[in-house]
């Protein structure tokens, strides 16, 4: 094996936040880097992701998945290349998407690493596009919202990795109107002007309802959800008959310190016979072949446009994570370290 490193950085969850959380929470320390033990890999990782449902992983509370733990290395998606290898199947310069982000080497269960083809897409693609924020997309619209050819959709922070992707695809399937918010202006213009949503708003210039029964006057039928609160409550109203929302994220509540009021309006569910369905990603792993085959293909044709937000250096892993959190990101936020 070639000479290793001695030592890499990754970021440690040092406080449990209280609200927002501030750079103080996080400390980024020193690792020493090994030769991989017997069925793992060593990686030196090019990309890690930065996400909102992290932020629910530093409270120390039962859910869906484990906590973070204080003081241990944070995780998350990352791509990598192997320099390092003591598994079957995998060689020095081979490139793999893994789940050991935050930091700069990894020694990955070779079952936990998947090869990616740099052929196919930038391999920050993977963390994205064609990673867990693309399936998330696809399989919140088409097979949790159950979207059919002639629906008018909204989807909330369509700015953001995931909605992005959901108007997109809703478009490329024959939505008959695509609706976005977004946080600022600028976004709005690059959801209408670059990636053909036929209307936006920037949720910052008004009540959302008013907004958005002048966005989408015959109502809505498939509501995507990333944001919560007031979104979910003006969806809500402008429901069509049996329209079926997917509960994705409720990012604008996931640093409150109390509890957040639910929508005043949850009786219209009644009359409306409407279907709201959370989701969680790894539900829906089965549609992964038909994901990737379809996506990449409308990604070959310039179909289908992503964007990413590039943050370089592991040392800007807490202000890239921040940053998202704030809505600074257009499309997925990307933590790109040296290569």
């Amino acid at each position: 094996m070639s000479v290793l490193p001695a030592t890499g950085r990754e970021w440690h969850l040092t406080a449990r936040p209280n609200g927002w959380p501030t750079p103080e929470d996080f400390a980024l320390r020193e690792a020493q880097v090994s030769e991989p033990a017997e069925g793992r890999i060593l990686v030196r990782n090019l990309y890690f992701s930065v996400d909102p449902y992290m932020r629910g992983r530093m409270n120390d509370v039962k859910s869906y998945t484990p906590p973070f733990q204080l003081d241990k290395p944070m995780d998350g998606g990352a791509v990598g290349e192997v320099i390092a290898s003591n598994a079957d199947g995998f060689a020095v310069g081979d490139h793999v998407l893994h789940g050991l982000g935050w930091r700069e080497y990894a020694q990955v269960p070779a079952q936990y690493a998947t090869k990616v083809d740099a052929s196919l897409a930038p391999l920050s693609a993977y963390l994205g596009v064609l990673g867990m924020t693309g399936l998330t997309a696809y399989a919140g619209l088409f097979d949790v919202a159950s979207f059919k050819e002639g629906d008018t959709v909204f989807v909330s922070g369509a700015a953001g990795a995931v909605g992005n992707q959901v108007g997109q695809m809703a478009r490329l399937k024959g939505a008959a109107r695509v609706i976005g918010s977004a946080g600022s202006d600028e976004k709005v213009k690059h959801l209408i002007e670059d990636l053909g949503f036929d209307a936006a708003f920037n949720y910052k210039n008004g009540p959302v309802s008013k907004q958005l029964r002048e966005a989408a006057p015959d109502g809505i039928d498939v509501y995507f959800d990333n944001v919560g609160g007031e979104h979910l409550e003006a969806a809500i109203t402008s429901f069509n008959v049996h329209g079926r929302a997917t509960i994705c994220g409720m990012i604008s509540q996931y640093n409150n310190t109390e509890s957040t009021p639910g929508p005043r309006n949850l009786a219209l569910i009644i009359g409306k016979r409407l279907r709201v369905q959370g989701m969680l990603v790894n539900d829906h792993t089965a549609l992964q072949p038909q994901f990737v085959q379809e996506v990449a293909g409308w990604i070959a044709s310039g179909e289908l446009k992503y964007q990413e937000t590039v943050v370089q250096g592991v040392e800007k892993g807490v202000d890239a994570f921040l940053g998202m959190l704030r809505g600074e990101n257009t499309g997925k936020m990307i933590v790109a370290l040296s290569q």
